[in-house]
């Protein structure tokens, strides 16, 4: 779904398989820096559906972010990277915004992220909300069976850990449409 240009001349669009390199490209920074999970190319095109895309004023790709679902009420916004020449310019609240009405969309309830950029997600009203469990042991039991790395940095488990030691988990409750 296409996002009307607006300040800058920014749109944002769901990824296309084109798309990819572009999303490797921005994440690479991120990855460098341990502040996102690195990810093989070809998990990024087996994910090029939950990935939207923002573009510049000239069409070249300025920033990523997707939207993986884990289970009937709950999603994780996740891989939100932008280019850094573009940050602290509302690329990342369009972004955000715009997944966040996919999830809607979607009928998802709740969204949460593992994130260093706390203060940005508490702007878009999501808590901090520590380790506290965000689904029941009936749940996890079904979750620990994924083999995503996001979801297993999602529920903590030790293989993970050295990526994302620091990070903040953090909630939000969406109403509904």
């Amino acid at each position: 779904m296409a996002d009307p240009a607006g300040a800058h001349g920014i749109t944002v669009r769901n990824a296309v398989v084109s798309d990819v390199p572009h999303i490797q490209r921005l994440c690479e920074p991120y990855v460098g820096r341990r502040i996102l999970l690195g990810k093989d190319l070809v998990t990024l095109y087996g994910d090029v559906q939950e990935f939207q895309i923002a573009l510049g004023p000239d069409g070249v790709p300025i920033g990523c972010g997707a939207l993986h679902v884990m289970w009937d009420d709950l999603a994780e916004i996740r891989t939100l990277a932008l280019d850094e020449n573009w940050v602290r310019k509302g690329v990342g609240h369009r972004l955000l915004d715009s997944l966040e009405a996919a999830a809607r969309r979607l009928e998802i309830g709740r969204l949460f992220c593992l994130t260093f950029e706390v203060d940005f997600f508490e702007k878009h009203d999501y808590l901090n909300v520590g380790d506290e469990g965000l689904v029941s042991p009936e749940v996890y039991a079904e979750l620990v069976r994924s083999t995503d790395e996001g979801v297993a940095e999602f529920l903590d488990l030790a293989r993970v850990k050295p990526n994302t030691l620091g990070n903040s988990r953090m909630l939000k409750q969406l109403p509904p449409l």
